[in-house]
């Protein structure tokens, strides 16, 4: 029984150590305005690769993204676009070039997050896809937490840049509901003041040098 336990928590570290080395690269950037800015990967030929973004915070959240061949070709293009996953196979080996502009806009900057895999994932355990034979019971467990870890990753993930996408949205509309604020205190401020004015000139009484001077 003990020896059952000491394998099963074997397994559940090897799932975990394979979802947290895999070979998927995310990361986020602030591209600035009028920038552009490039990653480049180096893919053997006939692996399959995924490339997915999606604009954060910035402007109208949206970017021009082009995905380039080691040969200059443009694999992939999208105009002002928010959000999108293109999956390719590489047909010559050599780098390929993901880049991001933001050279239409002129004093937005974007936060963008980028996911860029290459490869296909490796077997959870070392010789695991090589046997011929049904997979044991336990090889069939460890596959299903492993797929149920991976949607796990990908909801945080998702869920986090919605949370950012929404912070921000909060925060411009705090900055500007405290400017619309201010503006109406001061027009508040300044009209009270012209009244206050304006009504001690009507109960003002003038001088009798002043009015004989008139007559």
């Amino acid at each position: 029984m003990k020896m059952s336990c000491y394998k099963l928590f074997v397994f559940f570290v090897v799932i975990v150590c394979s979802v947290i080395s895999s070979g998927a690269v995310e990361l986020t950037f602030e591209l600035p305005d009028n920038a552009r800015e490039c990653f480049y990967e180096e893919i053997a030929k006939n692996v399959s690769a995924t490339l997915e973004f999606q604009v954060v915070t910035g402007g109208q959240y949206d970017v021009d993204v082009t995905l380039e061949s080691p040969t200059k070709e443009v694999i992939y293009r999208q105009v002002k676009q928010q959000y999108d996953s293109h999956r390719f196979t590489a047909e010559v080996e050599g780098v390929y070039a993901a880049c991001f502009s933001n050279e239409f806009s002129t004093f937005s900057h974007k936060l963008v997050y980028v996911d860029f895999q290459v490869g296909d994932e490796r077997p959870l355990l070392p010789g695991m896809g090589d046997h011929a034979t049904v997979m044991t019971q336990m090889e069939s467990s460890i596959t299903e937490v492993h797929e149920s870890l991976k949607k796990v990753l990908d909801y945080q993930t998702h869920h986090r840049l919605q949370e950012a996408q929404g912070r921000k949205r909060a925060e411009d509309l705090n900055e500007r509901v405290l400017w619309w604020s201010l503006l109406e205190t001061v027009a508040i401020c300044t009209i009270a003041i012209f009244q206050v004015v304006i009504l001690r000139n009507f109960f003002s009484e003038r001088k009798p040098s002043v009015m004989y001077n008139k007559m």
